[in-house]
This record gives structure tokens, sequence and C-alpha cells, in this order.
């Protein structure tokens, strides 16, 4: 899918359709504090294989998540994720 670096849409601090810089968001490393990160290396020690099969109706893409940046006020605002397989974020 290709999208466009810029577009006009709806800045809710603005509270008025400006110029608008699309960014991807990259998924950064999980943190080894959370309950959940720590009940998996709990379950993982000395065990010897992977404790979980992966889901058999596992999805084919990932959710994509999109950054949207108001050229005017700064401000920056998610939108919802979708699914697709390639996104390309090219100049206009």
């Amino acid at each position: 899918m290709k999208m466009p670096r810029e577009r006009k849409t709806y800045c809710p601090t603005c509270k008025k359709h400006t110029l608008q810089e699309v960014h991807r968001v990259k998924k950064r490393k999980a943190s080894e504090l959370k309950a959940g990160q720590r009940q998996f290396r709990r379950v993982l020690k000395g065990y010897g294989s992977f404790p979980r099969a992966l889901p058999s109706g596992s999805k084919p893409t990932k959710k994509v998540s999109l950054i949207l940046r108001c050229k005017e006020c700064g401000k920056a605002h998610s939108l919802k994720g979708f699914r697709v397989k390639v996104l390309k974020i090219e100049e206009v």
C-alpha cells in the first residue's frame, strides 16, 4: 500500500483540517520488568523448549501503527492500526 508522506486531515488540537506528516511507529524493546514478561520468564525457566504452541489461526500480517504530526501546532496523534503486508510512505 502506498501512502503520501503528508496529508491534509483533522487535527484534534487545532480543531480544524491541517497538513500533517505521516510517521510509521517502530516497535520498541519489551520491558523485562512488566508483569507478563516476568511471568513468561518464570515459566520458561528450567524448561527444555518453548512453553506454548503458536495459535493455529495466527494472522498472516501484522498491524501497522501510524502517527500524524500537525505542521501548524506540532502536536501528534495516532491513527487506528490496520493490517497491510507492505506499507510505503512516499514523497508526493
